[in-house]
């Protein structure tokens, strides 16, 4: 697991560094603008690194907890080095090929003045409104390409972890609170960021004003909050955390008295 953890807050990292940093630069400044050759690598490294790269380690994820709670045994000949890394390029190729098509459709368009995006960053739907020609046939793909992979994926993975909690019901007490420590996180990472995700490309390309605020959570918040909740999960790093609290609140007591 903490193969995969680490390669997921490596490209939550580079997520969110494609959107923060223009994002905090436009609030300091009063013109806010954003060259063409910027506004399409926003676009392409974004869907790269968010909506391919991070979307499939997470279901990757959840195959690594399938073998390791259902398969214990034949965990080490199913999921090592060579698996690992294959999976891991696999990852890599489908989210280049998704971002890829995103980026080759919204690069032949041709756009209209004014160029104002009604949005925080260059995103797919937003730049299609200001397209001169019909965006119908596009905004079709667009739904297939994202919103209804994000929802196919969304649905294999709940219902893989049913599966693991099916199998693991007979097991002992302690074998099933073990499991759902396990995957608990895993759990609340994927809903917060897939329910988002789908809300946003599910429907035709419309864009509402509440997608600014679906997007702070799925490319700011989301990021930020995933090493915290796989870090509170981790029992070495509850005894870490409890330890150094209670030597603060002891050396806080000592220089009282």
């Amino acid at each position: 697991m903490y193969f995969f953890l680490n390669y997921l807050a490596l490209s939550d990292l580079f997520y969110t560094s494609t959107v923060t940093p223009k994002l905090m630069t436009d609030l300091l400044m009063e013109k806010k603008a954003i060259s063409y050759k910027n506004c399409m690598t926003q676009l392409f490294t974004a869907h790269f690194f968010g909506g391919g790269i991070e979307v499939l380690i997470l279901t990757r994820m959840a195959y690594d907890h399938y073998v390791a709670i259902c398969k214990p045994l034949h965990y080490a000949i199913i999921m090592n080095r060579q698996r690992r890394h294959s999976i891991l390029i696999a990852s890599c190729a489908e989210g280049l090929l998704h971002s890829l098509c995103l980026f080759l459709l919204e690069i032949v368009l041709s756009f209209c003045g004014p160029n104002e995006i009604d949005h925080c960053f260059c995103d797919v739907y937003p730049l299609l409104k200001l397209a001169c020609t019909d965006t119908h046939k596009i905004g079709f793909f667009v739904i297939a390409n994202s919103g209804l992979m994000g929802l196919v994926l969304f649905v294999v993975l709940m219902a893989s972890y049913i599966l693991i909690l099916y199998n693991v019901h007979t097991y002992s007490a302690e074998s099933c609170h073990k499991t759902l420590s396990t995957c608990s996180s895993h759990i609340t990472v994927i809903i917060l960021f897939f329910a988002l995700v789908i809300f946003v490309y599910i429907r035709p390309a419309t864009t509402l004003p509440e997608d600014k605020v679906f997007m702070l959570f799925y490319t700011i918040i989301v990021p930020m909050l995933n090493p915290l909740i796989y870090t509170l999960r981790n029992m070495e790093m509850k005894i870490f955390i409890r330890r150094v609290w209670c030597n603060k609140t002891f050396w806080e007591g000592r220089l009282m008295t």
